[in-house]
């Protein structure tokens, strides 16, 4: 079949999909109400229904009244029950795959449940809603004359009782759909390679000579292989590698830092970058407008959500609210059930609503990482924007950070610790640590008020990091590649004394 036919198909068939997204748009409400009471009638039989009386609960708040909010460490006993093979604890099918991520306090891994169901109309149907926005938006596309280049994990699946776990790219590779391995590089053998730095190598032999049209993976890890691929041919900038590229779709950690390097390495005006946000519990929300930083909430993947306000969070006052109770610009946690059988599930980030018609959000962090041992409230978004403003004010490059408090020792005032790695440093350092104090002040108002004549907060100390100091640090934790990030912002001093004594 002719390459612009089967582009005219594919753009065609995903096209369609558009009709059912402008139904929970103008629906929302009513379509998460439904997934709800389908979500708790397939599982009334589980043992986790039966705990909490599935086949009682009428509207939502039965539903908040009878279930109790969820962390792993709650669902742990029954994931690894699942593991061993027993079935229809938390979901009524057999669940056969687990997302191992981060771990918690009590687990150093997480084993997150992947059904079908959650494969099948999450997952894979984001992937297709992706493209269609993208050809929606841009109706010109040659997006299926080439392959996506799509960067995964650098985990196996590795199999037990039955059952197997794996990072979710290498989960989602290894099952995904025909059409979608045939418009993809590198191929899957190479993807699910589990030394990191050899299949780095082996993706640049195997795509430097293919028609590349898009790419897809983590801004960090695809960074470094893009680099990669222009050291190895010599090229200037990708078009000269990939003439034809034209999108990339990113998600897993926030673009901004690394957005001055991708703009200098693709040097086109119309080159579009399309945000999308997904994790191991599910996807949640990708870029449907050209140029924006804006995510629409995907209403009907299966996913039910809730949010709790971040100035309840962790109080005995604490309590989720619906999606029709939101407020725009206000921090919420996110908690999610899924039709992968989690329930009121914490999955630790936090967000802003842009918009509520449609609903669309920012991601703004994790509910771990922050800084507020001074009552200064930093989140990721903040840091974030305080670095860009610096970096403009001071013309460097950053390539990665991390941040944690300097407690206070007797009349000693605190202070915020940084450790920051330069591609191209800041000719004045003293000025730098002056500006990004400044940006803090202007984008948090209680850091201000803490840095206000040093009443509680000193300068900020900032260490500059040796080349791949933070690249080091994944290496030894086997930490490479995939969904593995720095830790941005931390109220413990764990990570900063560590790379300290590694820097040094």
């Amino acid at each position: 079949m002719p390459i612009p036919l089967v582009n005219s198909i594919a753009s065609w068939f995903l096209k369609k999909r558009i009709h059912q997204m402008e139904l929970f748009i103008k629906y929302p409400h009513e379509v998460q109400q439904e997934l709800l009471k389908n979500l708790l009638a397939k599982a009334k039989n589980t043992e986790m229904g039966k705990k909490y009386g599935f086949a009682e609960i009428r509207n939502q708040v039965d539903f908040a009244k009878n279930v109790p909010i969820q962390q792993y460490e709650n669902y742990q006993d029954c994931i690894e029950r699942n593991r061993r093979g027993e079935n229809n604890i938390f979901w009524p099918t057999t669940i056969k795959w687990f997302a191992k991520s981060s771990g918690t306090t009590s687990a150093k891994s997480k084993f997150i449940p992947v059904s079908e169901d959650s494969l099948e109309q999450c997952h894979y149907n984001a992937g297709k809603d992706l493209l269609c926005m993208y050809l929606n938006n841009n109706p010109e596309s040659k997006l299926f004359t080439g392959k996506s280049l799509r960067l995964g994990g650098s985990k196996e699946i590795y199999k037990n009782n039955g059952t197997a776990y794996g990072d979710l790219s290498a989960i989602l590779i290894a099952n995904m759909p025909f059409w979608a391995e045939f418009s993809s590089t590198p191929s899957n053998e190479v993807s699910l390679m589990d030394d990191w730095e050899v299949k780095m190598g082996t993706i640049v032999d195997e795509t430097k000579k293919e028609n590349v049209t898009s790419l897809a993976g983590v801004p960090s890890w695809m960074l470094v292989l893009l680099n990669n691929i222009l050291e190895t041919t010599g090229k200037g900038n990708l078009f000269e590698v990939w003439p034809n590229l034209e999108a990339y779709f990113h998600g897993g950690v926030s673009f901004d830092p690394y957005a001055p390097q991708y703009q200098k390495i693709l040097p086109k005006e119309d080159f579009r970058f399309y945000e999308i946000y997904n994790a191991s519990e599910g996807f949640f929300a990708c870029q449907d407008q050209n140029d924006s930083k804006e995510l629409l909430l995907m209403l009907d993947y299966g996913i039910y959500y809730e949010f709790i306000p971040m100035d309840l969070y962790g109080r005995e006052t604490e309590k989720a609210i619906p999606l029709a109770e939101v407020e725009i610009d206000k921090n919420y946690a996110v908690v999610i059930t899924t039709n992968a059988g989690l329930w009121r599930y914490k999955i630790g980030d936090t967000i802003k609503f842009t918009s509520t018609n449609p609903y669309r959000i920012k991601v703004t962090g994790r509910t771990k990482h922050h800084i507020n041992a001074f009552g200064e409230e930093l989140i990721i978004e903040n840091a974030e924007e305080a670095l860009k403003q610096t970096s403009l004010v001071t013309n460097c490059e950053i390539v990665d950070y991390t941040a944690a408090p300097v407690f206070m020792k007797g009349k000693e005032k605190g202070a915020h610790e940084w450790i920051i790695e330069f591609k191209r440093p800041p000719q004045d350092f003293d000025k730098f640590i002056k500006e990004l104090d400044l940006a803090l002040q202007q984008v948090n108002s209680d850091y201000e008020a803490k840095r206000y004549n040093n009443m509680t907060l000193n300068l900020p100390k900032i260490h500059q990091a040796r080349e791949k100091l933070f690249y080091d640090w994944l290496k030894k934790h086997d930490k490479l590649g995939g969904q593995h990030k720095i830790p941005r912002l931390s109220n413990s001093r764990n990570y900063v004394e560590e790379l300290l004594e590694m820097n040094n």
